[in-house]
C-alpha cells in the first residue's frame, strides 16, 4: 500500500527529493530505474510514471528548483543501459536456478517462459518492445543474458530502447506536465500516458498475430491441396 501511495504521488516524492537533496536527487533516480532494470527481483518499482513525473520538474518556473532536462536525460538514459548489462550478465551467471519455485510471485518458471516466449517471437525487438511492459522489462536482460542473444547484439538494442523509453518518456512530463488539468489530475495523465506508450506494443502483437494467422492459413491450403492430389 505504501509502494502504491508513492507511485500516485510521484509528482511530489520527486518535488521532495530535489527540496531536500538538490544535484543527489539525479543519483537516486538513476538509482531507481538503475534497481527496476538490473535487479530481477525489483520489477514493481516505478519506471514509466517516475520519468514522466521527472519531466514534469525538467520544465519548471524559473527561480523555482528543478531538473536540468538535458542532465536529466543523459542520467536515465545511462539508468537502464546500466541496469541491462548487469542484469544480462546475472542471467548468464545464474541461469533458471533462482526461476525454480512454482510458489513466488516474482521469480517462478511461469514469468520466465512468458518472457521466453516473449524473445521466441519478437527476437531483437524483444528489447526494445519489452521496455513498455512492466516486469518483462526486468526479466527481459536476464533472458538474454541466459543466452537468447549475445551482448554485443543486445547492448545496441538494449541502448536504442533505453533512449526511445526515457526520452519519449521524459519528454511527455516535460511538454504536458504544466497544463494545469495534468497538474490536478495526476493519476489520470499516468494512466493517458500509459496507454499511449502501450500502443507499440499492442501493434506487435497484432502484426505477429496477422503473420501467424496468415502463415496457418498457407499451410492448411497447402495440406488441403496435397491431399486432394
Amino acid at each position: 500500500m505504501q509502494l502504491l501511495h508513492a507511485i500516485r504521488h510521484l509528482d511530489d516524492q520527486i518535488g521532495g527529493l530535489i527540496h531536500q537533496y538538490g544535484p543527489w536527487a539525479y543519483a537516486i533516480l538513476f538509482l531507481i530505474l538503475f534497481c527496476e532494470t538490473g535487479l530481477v527481483i525489483m520489477p514493481f518499482l516505478p519506471g514509466d510514471t517516475l520519468l514522466f513525473a521527472a519531466g514534469i520538474f525538467a520544465n519548471q518556473p524559473a527561480g523555482k528548483p528543478g531538473f536540468n532536462i538535458w542532465v536529466l536525460l543523459t542520467v536515465l538514459t545511462l539508468a537502464p543501459l546500466c541496469g541491462d548489462s548487469v542484469n544480462y550478465f546475472l542471467g548468464r551467471r545464474l541461469g533458471p536456478r533462482i526461476f525454480k519455485n512454482p510458489n513466488s510471485k516474482l521469480l517462478n518458471p511461469n514469468n520466465l517462459v512468458k518472457t521466453q516466449e516473449f524473445f521466441e517471437k519478437h527476437g531483437g525487438k524483444a528489447v526494445i518492445i519489452a521496455r513498455w511492459i512492466p516486469v518483462i522489462r526486468t526479466f527481459a536482460p536476464f533472458v538474454a543474458g541466459m543466452g537468447a542473444m549475445t551482448y554485443k547484439k543486445f547492448v545496441g538494442f538494449s541502448a536504442l530502447g533505453a533512449v526511445i523509453w526515457v526520452w519519449i518518456c521524459v519528454g511527455a512530463g516535460y511538454f504536458f506536465g504544466g497544463i494545469p488539468w495534468v497538474k490536478a489530475n495526476f493519476e489520470l495523465a499516468m494512466l493517458a500516458m500509459f496507454l499511449v506508450t502501450a500502443l507499440p506494443v499492442l501493434f506487435e502483437t497484432i502484426k505477429h498475430r496477422r503473420q501467424a494467422a496468415k502463415a496457418a492459413n498457407v499451410v492448411a491450403a497447402t495440406a488441403a491441396e496435397a491431399a486432394s492430389d
